[in-house]
Parts: C-alpha cells; sequence; structure tokens
C-alpha cells in the first residue's frame, strides 16, 4: 500500500518502511509522528481519492533524527557595476521513517 502525504508545502509518495526527508517538524528523536493530510492511497491498483476516504486512511512514522541540509547559495551579479551579494542557507530537516499505512 502507497499514499501520498502533504507536510511542509511538499508532498511525498510514502510506502511502509521507506525513509523520507522532510521540513523540519517540531518532535525529537525516536517520537511517533503521524501524518493526517493524506492526499492519495493505493492499494494492488485500487486508487482512494475521495475526501470521505482519505479521512479514514492513517499514517504513522518514527522520528529518527533532526539535522541540517546542504549549503544552497544565492548569488547575485551585474557586470560593469560592481555589484555583487552573495548568501548562503542551510535547511533544518526531519528524517522519518515511515512504520505504518493503515485503512480505518
Amino acid at each position: 500500500m502507497f499514499a501520498v502525504i502533504s507536510t511542509g508545502g511538499k508532498q511525498y509518495r510514502v510506502e511502509k518502511g521507506m525513509v523520507i526527508t522532510v521540513e523540519k517538524l517540531s518532535k525529537n528523536a525516536g517520537e511517533e509522528v503521524s501524518f493526517d493530510e493524506v492526499i492519495l492511497a493505493g492499494e494492488d491498483g485500487n486508487l482512494i481519492s475521495k475526501a470521505g476516504e482519505l479521512k479514514k486512511v492513517k499514517v504513522t512514522g518514527k522520528v529518527v533524527n533532526q539535522f541540517r541540509g546542504e549549503k544552497k547559495i544565492s548569488f547575485k551579479y551585474k557586470k560593469r557595476k560592481n555589484f555583487r551579494w552573495k548568501k548562503g542557507h542551510r535547511a533544518d530537516l526531519t528524517r522519518i521513517v515511515i512504520n505504518d499505512i493503515s485503512l480505518n
């Protein structure tokens, strides 16, 4: 069984046992997390996409760790104007292992 969940403004296709990296969640390592915003679910070619049925789908996982991602560089440059602008950014991320996808 698979599900498409939404968290941190992004969508992820998940299956049981899968490890995903999402935007930072306010949970510590080892804590359980559940995703209520399920967009789509399916099993063996059968898709669940109706809102009433999707409320019954429950996706749970366990936080593995919190970490910071790679440094991303933003750089602007204008030729012959002596203008250079450079900033770096590292996103705070959470790694989660999906424990269960269930239909209640």
